[in-house]
């Protein structure tokens, strides 16, 4: 459960960035950590998310476009877009995290943030990208 609280807080920190337009600074890191008291390892996973997705943003999106048929990124939900940002991210980029595990919390995620349609359609584009990208961890 730490690492979904985790999880939920870089869902919170990329929505902000996306909505502001603004890009991950450290001191965005820290005001956004001014008044939640949590564990620190639970800081530092979502720091290592929301900076691996940032940093990989291109083509982290690249690849979201080309898995949507009908989609482009910029009409989904804002928090629709954060939780595949991050979830592709892991996917691609973190070799520590089983895939079954990625796409189960961003679907868990999507079912507290964001529209009951929400599941299933971030399902379904996690699992596409999971067949058809080359996976973290994966030969």
């Amino acid at each position: 459960m730490k690492r979904r609280r985790a999880r939920e807080y870089a869902l919170q920190i990329l929505f902000q960035l996306d909505v502001t337009n603004n890009e991950f600074s450290n001191d965005l890191f820290e005001d956004f950590w001014e008044d939640i008291k949590e564990d620190e390892d639970i800081k530092q996973f979502s720091k290592a998310l929301v900076i691996g997705t940032t940093k990989n943003i291109e083509k982290i999106d690249e690849i979201i476009k080309k898995t949507t048929e009908h989609w482009s990124i910029e009409r989904m939900a804002i928090v629709d877009r954060s939780i595949l940002r991050t979830a592709v991210y892991e996917l691609l980029y973190r070799s520590d995290i089983p895939p079954t595990v990625t796409i189960n919390e961003a679907i868990e995620i999507s079912k507290k943030y964001s529209t009951e349609d929400s599941a299933s359609f971030i399902n379904g584009i996690l699992d596409k990208i999971q067949k058809s990208e080359k996976i973290a961890g994966e030969q």
